[in-house]
């Protein structure tokens, strides 16, 4: 058996990133998906790869985003130049858009704050005046707003088929339709199985936990702490219209498609993916309020999905102490962190180099403290 032998349990976004990464570095990989029937975050997300308010509470995450969007436009021209899928990466910045002048001021302390402490952060704080100039189609109710320069969009499910397309060209053994239960470590050879619920059985020296919200029964089985939570996203999104937001925004952002998708929500209600009128009318209304013109345009399509990510909204990087070859991953920011995610934990991984110095801060031991309270910041 190869030293280099990979098995990522997971082919969402962040699963298939690292595996992706592993792949292209000459790791013998092998991808266990679940497939479409999976609670897959990438139907939720934003596609926003977005630098800006990340890290409030942790500058080492400020720095981690910061470094991954700064690779990105790297993985995003590797990844066309491997397999012709274009991941949709548009990467020229980025506008928050606040109601009021105690909303845009505690923005503006909060982006200081974490320039200050990381470094490299930089932002613009501007009324409504100057951010006409760049979104003249605002509302009047935008009070001001920030913009940041390393901001940008990709479309999600265009880099999920890209990086399923690069793992076949790299080599990879991509499995679909795996509902993995049961991982079995075999200390002696050190070697792991993975099993999956119709009897199917995989063998390698290495294995990825990456599969979302379907973590949660596996972790245990190598030896893992690693708390989940997860959150119900809603998002909308309207007709073909002319081009007339030239930049995203937190609110809305238009497609190079024409449509626009006006999102989100953050709900806690279990393993519900559905929809409800409230809170779609909600995003409506405050859609309206940010470009008035959107009154009158269809909305073609809603929808909801769920995302993982840990009590405190930052990743979770962990090796297992006593089942030394076992990873997991948790991560709300999947398409944000990409880059880095293929860049650095699919070499790190797959065993080619060792723990970057920059994931310690990312391991599962926070979350020890049982008194300790956690307020998620993702």
């Amino acid at each position: 058996m190869s030293l280099k032998q990979l098995t990522v349990v997971g082919g969402g976004l962040v699963g298939a990133a690292i595996a992706y990464g592993a792949a292209r570095r000459g790791v013998s990989v092998r991808v266990l998906d679940q497939g479409d029937t999976a609670f897959r975050a990438s139907r939720g997300n934003f596609g926003l790869v977005w630098l800006s308010s990340k890290g409030g509470g942790m500058p080492e995450y400020a720095r981690w985003t910061r470094n991954a969007v700064q690779q990105w436009e790297g993985f995003h021209q590797d990844l066309l130049k491997l397999t012709g899928v274009n991941s949709g990466l548009v990467q020229k910045g980025g506008f928050w858009l606040g109601f009021s002048d105690g909303e845009v001021q505690k923005r503006a302390d909060l982006l200081a704050k974490i320039d200050r402490e990381a470094g490299g952060v930089p932002f613009q704080m501007m009324d409504n005046a100057e951010l006409r100039q760049y979104l003249p189609d605002i509302g009047p109710k935008v009070v001001g707003g920030s913009w940041g320069a390393h901001d940008g969009t990709a479309n999600p499910l265009m880099l999920l088929r890209a990086l399923h397309a690069g793992l076949k060209m790299a080599g990879a053994d991509l499995v679909t339709g795996v509902d993995v239960t049961q991982i079995d470590h075999d200390a002696a050879n050190g070697r792991f199985t993975a099993r999956s619920r119709d009897g199917q059985s995989w063998t390698s020296n290495r294995i990825v936990i990456a599969a979302g919200l379907g973590n949660v029964d596996l972790v245990d089985q190598v030896g893992i702490l690693a708390p989940m939570v997860k959150t119900r996203g809603q998002v909308l999104i309207t007709e073909r219209l002319r081009p007339f937001m030239d930049y995203p925004t937190n609110k809305a952002r238009q497609t190079s498609e024409g449509t626009v998708q006006i999102g989100s929500t953050s709900e806690d209600v279990g393993f519900d993916d559905g929809t409800t009128v409230d809170k779609i009318g909600g995003l409506a209304r405050r859609a309206v309020e940010t470009f008035p013109a959107l009154a009158n345009v269809r909305m073609v399509r809603a929808w909801g999905a769920l995302r993982p990510l840990s009590p405190d909204g930052y990743p979770i990087y962990q090796e297992s102490t006593s089942c030394p070859g076992a990873f997991v991953v948790i991560c709300h920011s999947g398409v944000t962190l990409s880059a880095i995610h293929a860049n650095v934990l699919g070499p790190w991984m797959g065993g080619l180099t060792d723990a970057p110095a920059e994931v310690a801060k990312f391991e599962s031991k926070r979350f020890l403290d049982k008194n300790a309270r956690f307020t998620s910041d993702h």
